[in-house]
């Protein structure tokens, strides 16, 4: 007789045949199935599609595909395709579906379409965006109006921003924050419009609204831009006083206006601040003090801050390696100006022409036709390649010597 054991195990064996049986079947079907050859993917077909024509069709086709809409990546680079073809129809077609979508009813996504109309450089259908939310149950808060401010900015037109400013957070109940304070000054700025962007600032503190650090940079870059640096120093120490300290890019913006002013040792004290407030200088930062100490005449400084970017872990870019090699050749330091280029031109970045055929120059009246070979070698090498007449002024440099 058998036991209860082994009839449990029978049951259990019958009962997994058919499965596995059916398992099996699956697994053959998808095999078969599998010969048929893929469709390429709808994100594949939209990067790879040129044809303005074409790209909206495709688009078109895949406007309910979750993997497309819910893309920005996709849908930037497709506005822009078709904007630089003139396209702002079929923009306007694609943009408007949109908005019908469950998705219309996300603000997220309707600031999307906002910033993509702005990308296009089509305001109006940005800003209508914006007061058309209600009609597809969307609601509006400050980011929605944040978006439309920034968009009708690229208007530059004082009124209608006036207007905006002035009309809509009463209309629809929306408090502004310190992005929109940003946005305006920024856009006035831009407008050289400094006084009343500096009074803007004031007007929104007084009511609730404080700036931060980007308000104050973005003002004092525009002033010190325009020379007026007492207004600049005013923000700095207003600033200061109110508690907001100073990041990487309010350092940079004082260091280059110091530069500018051929205060260079001031410029080098700032970056040693930064150091001591824990902000730590970038390549623009050495850029700029490195500068102001070869224009001032103090190129063994100049020197000893390009070593101490090495020492502390950093790389130059093309534009410190500029700045030093332009400067180097005017003092007459050939040989460290040629190591410099040599390393440049072998990650592929290129001096200017000028400075070039001065190193060359340079190089050959010292008697060095190795080393001004070696930076002709390169040259030569460059991608994309100097013109023909620049190459023949290299090589004329050195045919004086031979």
């Amino acid at each position: 007789m058998l036991s209860l054991r082994t009839i449990r195990r029978f049951c259990h064996a019958a009962a997994i045949a058919p499965v596995a049986g059916t398992v099996t079947r699956a697994k053959s079907n998808s095999i078969q199935k599998s010969d048929k050859p893929l469709e390429k993917p709808a994100l594949a077909k939209l990067k790879a599609e040129r044809d303005p024509e074409k790209l909206f069709q495709l688009f078109k086709a895949n406007a309910h595909n979750k993997l497309v809409i819910e893309n920005r990546f996709v849908f930037e680079d497709t506005v822009s395709r078709l904007a630089g073809a003139g396209r702002f129809d079929y923009i306007e077609h694609l943009l408007e579906h949109q908005k019908t979508l469950p998705q219309g009813r996300r603000e997220g996504f309707i600031v999307r379409i906002i910033m993509l109309y702005g990308k296009a450089g089509m305001i109006k259908q940005a800003a209508d965006t914006f007061f058309d939310m209600h009609l597809f149950g969307c609601q509006r808060t400050v980011k929605s109006f944040n978006a439309a401010l920034k968009v009708l900015t690229q208007s530059r037109d004082l009124e209608a921003i006036d207007s905006f400013i002035r009309d809509v957070p009463f209309k629809f109940g929306i408090e502004l924050d310190v992005f929109s304070v940003n946005i305006v000054t920024k856009a006035l700025c831009d407008m050289d419009i400094l006084d009343k962007a500096y009074l803007a600032m004031i007007e929104m503190e007084k009511a609730g609204v404080k700036p931060d650090v980007v308000t104050y940079t973005t003002l004092m870059s525009a002033f010190y831009k325009h020379n007026r640096w007492e207004v600049g120093n005013g923000l700095w120490n207003l600033m200061v006083m109110k508690g907001c300290l100073p990041n990487l890019a309010t350092f940079n913006v004082r260091i280059q206006y110091l530069v500018y002013r051929g205060r260079s040792w001031q410029a080098n004290s700032l970056m040693g601040m930064m150091e001591y407030l824990g902000i730590i200088p970038d390549e623009v930062t050495y850029n700029l003090v490195i500068k102001g100490f070869c224009q001032a005449g103090y190129l063994e400084m100049a020197k000893r801050v390009y070593s101490a970017l090495h020492g502390k872990g950093y790389k130059p870019n093309v534009k410190i390696y500029q700045t030093m090699i332009h400067y180097l050749c005017k003092g007459g330091e050939f040989d460290m100006a040629y190591t410099m280029c040599k390393d440049c031109m072998n990650k592929n970045w290129f001096v200017n022409v000028d400075t070039i055929y001065k190193l060359l120059e340079g190089l050959v009246g010292n008697g060095e036709l190795d080393k001004a070979n070696v930076i002709l070698r390169l040259a030569r090498k460059r991608v994309p390649s100097f013109t023909k007449s620049q190459l023949d002024a290299f090589e004329f440099v050195l045919s004086k010597k031979q």
